[in-house]
């Protein structure tokens, strides 16, 4: 079987899959979910091994620190992916929820209703735990899966996947064989299928790329289908003459070193000119101690560095500092470090970003943290999607009209 009959064949299989995912109740979902956490915990040692091997492999072969760091499964994360899955069964389930209904003068009454998209396929680099988190957010929604990992993490993803399937297969809820086909992990490592992913008109709805921008940019140039993305996170911290310069620090600690190469770390500092006098001294001592390489001079300001880097520039105001986050931005996850009230409300206003901060660590944009339980990724768009995609980012809707014999005059 080539790569386009492979595809074919399983988008098929989970159109199917998805037919019968919009019958089960809330309750069978969660029993699902459920399952699939306590597998998953059964098969721990058998996953965390596979991981290792990866893990192993990508150092051999030389992938950059942050590339080996998203594809670690560390007990700690391990665990917060499990985690997830259960939080995410305890979360509502926007499937069926009426968003509102209207009575007409004509005597039909219109509800807008959540539902499944039905198929969605994810493209993910490096990190494992994406295959689990999008597809618990995918069962609870109702909606079938269909996954395709990097070469890097194929050991860790596809004993992730038979951790899935077992407890899918074995679950009495699942005796209809279509619904075990709920979640497919593509082991073809050729980009083809990819390609073949993002142009399944009418089997797959929705693609959803969590990677680099090499790799999202190549998707939507082929997608025939919708593709919900952002191409990379240039997220910036200002801050302002009026800010508290211990939270400042701290925020920019945050925001740079906790996890440098998540999307959501801060890759470019602005200060104001009055302030830098005194605040960029402190910064180059921060930086020394904290190991990160300052870039201080008029640059490539667009660049993303998911490393211990920080692009660094002196502008002359908050107004200054949001035209220039307009302008350099991915438009991911903005902040100012400000005590002045009328300041921060303007930067919220006027920062044209999925997510704005004002004296908050950029880090924060991430589903778990929105309360959303684990995320299917991060959008910049701003069709039907924006920020943290959760339950309802996966969810569309549909209008349901009643009457009593009611015509149109």
């Amino acid at each position: 079987m080539d790569v386009a009959e492979l595809i074919h064949s399983m988008a098929v299989k989970a159109r199917a899959a998805a037919g019968e995912m919009r019958k089960l109740s809330t309750a069978q979902k969660n029993a699902l979910l459920l399952a699939i956490a306590d597998r998953l915990e059964a098969d721990k040692a058998v996953i965390v091994a596979a991981n290792a091997e990866d893990v192993a492999a990508a150092k051999a072969n030389g992938l950059s620190p942050a590339m080996v760091d998203r594809l670690t499964l560390t007990d700690s994360r391990f665990k917060s992916m499990v985690d997830g899955v259960r939080y995410v069964a305890e979360l509502p389930d926007p499937v069926g929820e009426a968003i509102w209904t209207r009575e007409r003068p004509s005597g039909i009454t219109i509800t807008k209703t959540r539902e499944p998209f039905g198929v969605v396929a994810v493209v993910f680099e490096s990190r494992p735990n994406v295959f689990v988190d999008t597809a618990a957010l995918c069962l609870k929604t109702g909606n079938a899966i269909i996954l395709r990992g990097g070469k890097e993490a194929i050991r860790s993803n596809t004993a992730l996947a038979k951790s899935v399937s077992d407890a899918l297969g074995s679950s009495s809820i699942t005796h209809r064989s279509s619904l075990s086909q709920a979640v497919q992990l593509v082991e073809v490592l050729d980009h083809a299928a990819v390609t073949e992913m993002v142009r399944a008109v009418g089997l797959i709805d929705v693609a959803i790329p969590r990677g680099g921008e090499r790799l999202i940019r190549a998707m939507c140039e082929a997608a025939l289908i919708p593709v919900l993305k952002h191409y990379k996170g240039v997220c910036h911290v200002y801050v302002d003459d009026k800010a508290d310069l211990t939270m400042a620090l701290s925020i920019l600690d945050n925001a740079k070193v906790q996890r440098p190469s998540a999307c959501n770390a801060a890759e470019c500092l602005l200060v104001h000119e009055k302030l830098a006098p005194l605040f960029l001294p402190m910064v180059r001592a921060w930086a020394e101690g904290r190991k990160v390489t300052l870039h201080e001079t008029d640059q490539d300001w667009e660049r993303e560095f998911l490393g211990l880097e920080l692009n660094v520039g002196v502008v002359a105001d908050y107004r200054a500092a949001i035209a220039h986050i307009n302008r350099h931005a991915s438009h991911h996850s903005d902040c100012i470090v400000t005590a002045d009230a009328d300041r921060a409300a303007e930067f919220l206003r006027d920062v044209d970003s999925a997510c704005v901060y004002h004296n908050v660590s950029t880090r924060f944009t991430d589903g778990a943290e929105f309360g959303m339980g684990a995320e299917i990724g991060i959008s910049t768009d701003k069709l039907h999607a924006r920020g943290p995609m959760g339950l309802e980012e996966l969810t569309t809707y549909k209008y349901t009209v009643t009457g009593d014999g009611v015509i149109r005059s």
